[in-house]
């Protein structure tokens, strides 16, 4: 829905008391005020720089937070980046965002939406408008956007620091909500993290980490990319990056570098060792599903099982009942990864090889139904791409929560709205609707004119249901272990939606 602006948008906002210090922030309209830039932890620089969270210093009179703080600093996505992810100088890059429909009303006990940007864990910004919390302000919902740290900084392995830095930053802005949202309205046990991309990775492994249990109740997981590094594959990435450096592997030798050139140079060693860092056939996808390389995602600057933070893979761990504290919706858009490839793989050779592993008929007419859909085989790249980067990671999830009992607390949404830009549904197309925010910058840009309000509210709406309640007056994976909430135009239910990678990832096991 529109924003409707029935304040000057800089009207100071209730000064709240946090537990390190006063903060005003500014109206946005009638049922949304923002604190922006709010410390959660102290800047990660000096002799905190590669180190676990600590709280920043607390601060005398009332912190004006009318605007965003300091973003982690990162090299773009790439060229030309979806989402609009403003990248704002400074040290204190850990903070949170928190839009409230009402802050200083400790009786209010409204839900609350976290949000973990995406950007492939080395890029994104939680300052980007598309992540404004007004729309589920309006429905009754607190909304805080978090930071942490990116890339080397957050991920990678260095002998004297702990590893998943950027992940204990998350876990340490869980904490400070618990221990601050009641002042913005919220209410500390309805608390529900979602993600996109990386963001939706990042959540999945919250679920999984002992170190965040309790923290939250409910889980969203967009286009979530589920891959996890072990502590070996992690060291070889920081022995690399330190010899290019021609610095120690240790805390002190990656102090003695500043950081420009760690994110200069860092994208160059982002690679584990034996996995393919591309996935264009089928041939492909079904050895790297063999030869059980579901769990790495090629990337080593990424959350890595370390015994401590994450004890197990992502679906290791929610089949030994790591989630059964939580609810779980997840899902994905259609043309996650769409791209041409003129001289890639044949309809026929991609089915063949489908039909040679086991694969339904019906299965594979959901792969070939898509390619139809964006017309030409040149697209088939991209969509094994997708299959191989999110759905099957997907349905693997799905089946472990199932196996774990927690299947009736486990739900499943396809996201099939194309845009009229590019007749697809491409990575991050969801989100704008996620949010309900279709007139913020670039959006039309990349979903077309006009873009669907009817299902923005549609979308919206169950998701704050899904906040707001913990689940879903939908089927759950224990009634159909491949159907979802099929976003299309309205929103349906399709029992089929997941068969293709649901039937790759057994077939795969088999």
């Amino acid at each position: 829905m529109p924003q409707t602006f029935l304040y000057e948008p800089l009207t100071p906002a209730p000064v709240v008391q946090t537990t390190h210090g006063k903060v005003q922030g500014r109206w946005q309209n009638a049922t949304s005020a923002a604190y922006l830039g709010i410390p959660f932890a102290a800047a990660p620089f000096g002799e905190h720089r590669f180190t676990a969270p600590v709280d920043p210093e607390p601060w005398d009179g009332v912190r004006q937070t009318a605007d965003y703080g300091p973003t982690p600093q990162r090299r773009p996505f790439g060229d030309l980046v979806t989402i609009p992810e403003p990248s704002i100088p400074g040290e204190s890059v850990l903070n949170v965002n928190v839009f409230t429909p009402a802050p200083r009303d400790r009786s209010a006990k409204l839900p609350v939406l976290v949000w973990i940007h995406g950007g492939g864990w080395f890029a994104g910004s939680p300052a980007s408008p598309w992540y404004n919390g007004s729309t589920f302000n309006a429905r009754g919902i607190v909304t805080v956007t978090v930071s942490y740290r990116l890339g080397f900084d957050g991920f990678g392995w260095m002998d004297g620091a702990p590893l998943n830095r950027g992940t204990l930053d998350q876990i340490k802005a869980l904490e400070w909500v618990r221990d601050n949202i009641a002042a913005f309205g919220g209410d500390p046990d309805r608390v529900t993290i979602a993600g996109q991309s990386a963001g939706g990775g990042n959540v999945m492994v919250l679920t999984s980490s002992p170190k965040a249990r309790g923290l939250f109740r409910g889980v969203i997981s967009e286009s979530g990319s589920f891959g996890t590094p072990t502590v070996e594959d992690a060291m070889i990435g920081g022995h690399k990056l330190a010899e290019r450096l021609g610095v120690e592997p240790t805390i002190d030798g990656f102090r003695a570098v500043d950081h420009d050139t760690i994110l200069d140079n860092e994208r160059k060693t982002n690679h584990t060792e034996g996995v393919p860092s591309a996935v264009f056939d089928a041939d492909t996808l079904l050895g790297v599903l063999r030869d059980g390389l579901l769990d790495k995602n090629g990337m080593i600057y990424v959350p890595v099982v370390d015994g401590e933070v994450l004890t197990r893979s992502i679906a290791a761990s929610q089949t030994a009942g790591a989630g059964n504290d939580v609810s779980v919706l997840m899902g994905t858009t259609r043309n996650e990864m769409k791209f041409s490839m003129p001289n890639g793989p044949t309809l026929a050779d991609t089915v063949g090889s489908f039909k040679a592993a086991g694969l339904s008929d019906d299965a594979i007419g959901h792969f070939t139904a898509e390619i139809d859909k964006l017309d030409g085989e040149e697209y088939i790249p991209g969509q094994i791409m997708t299959t191989m980067t999110f759905s099957v990671g997907l349905a693997s999830i799905a089946a472990a929560r199932r196996a774990a009992g927690v299947g009736d607390r486990t739900w499943l949404y396809d996201f099939a709205q194309q845009s009229s830009t590019d007749n697809a549904c491409t990575h991050c197309a969801d989100i704008p609707y996620f949010f309900g925010n279709l007139d913020a910058v670039k959006v039309e840009q990349v979903l077309g004119h006009h873009p669907s309000q009817y299902l923005a509210s549609v979308m919206n709406g169950l998701w704050a249901e899904f906040i707001a309640t913990g689940r879903l007056s939908r089927p759950t994976v224990d009634d159909h272990p491949y159907g979802a909430i099929r976003l299309q135009g309205d929103a349906t239910y399709d029992p089929e939606a997941y068969r293709f990678p649901y039937e790759l990832l057994t077939h795969a096991a088999a």
